[in-house]
């Protein structure tokens, strides 16, 4: 009976560290011993941690999770609820700058090919693009393509030297 009860206290002491470590993971605070040691109703040492096999295999663990949840989110730790804010605007700020920088190459993208096929130079634009077949399908896509057929002005010049003869 006496190890029932040893073996319910380490329950409940890991319950109760795994509690800890949860909510110091939650807050994004630094996981260590000291901070678990200092929330802990029980223990009283980070050493009662660090020397105690289980107990270290779950600090290593959290610690690595909270690495990990770190790297993910991509700021560091203990960023005030201002400054997060005030770095999520600045990058909707670049986001809408890019933005409008590729609204403006994709419309001069579209108006340098318009001028191109009326110099009668589209075949040449053409042919040399034709060996970049994914970079003319991502221009298709972005909408940098022209879609109304382009005729050349030598054809045009042609014909309106005809009438002019005739």
């Amino acid at each position: 009976m006496i190890n029932d009860n040893s073996d319910r206290g380490r329950t409940d002491q890991e319950s109760e560290m795994l509690s800890v470590l949860d909510d110091l993971l939650a807050r994004d605070q630094d996981i260590t011993a000291r901070a678990v040691a200092r929330l802990h109703p029980k223990i009283n040492a980070a050493s009662s941690i660090t020397r105690n096999v289980e107990r270290s295999r779950l600090l290593s663990v959290y610690q690595q999770r909270q690495a990990e949840f770190r790297q993910w989110r991509g700021r560091p730790a203990k960023l005030a609820g201002d400054a997060a804010a005030s770095a999520l605007a600045d990058r909707d700020l670049y986001i809408s700058e890019l933005e409008s920088q590729v609204a403006l190459l994709t419309s001069s993208h579209v108006a340098l090919i318009r001028a191109i096929g009326e110099l009668g130079g589209f075949n040449k634009w053409a042919q040399f693009y034709k060996s970049y077949r994914e970079s003319r399908e991502k221009l298709g896509q972005l909408g940098a393509m022209p879609e109304a057929s382009v005729d050349s002005i030598q054809a045009g010049r042609r014909g309106g030297r005809r009438l002019q003869e005739e």
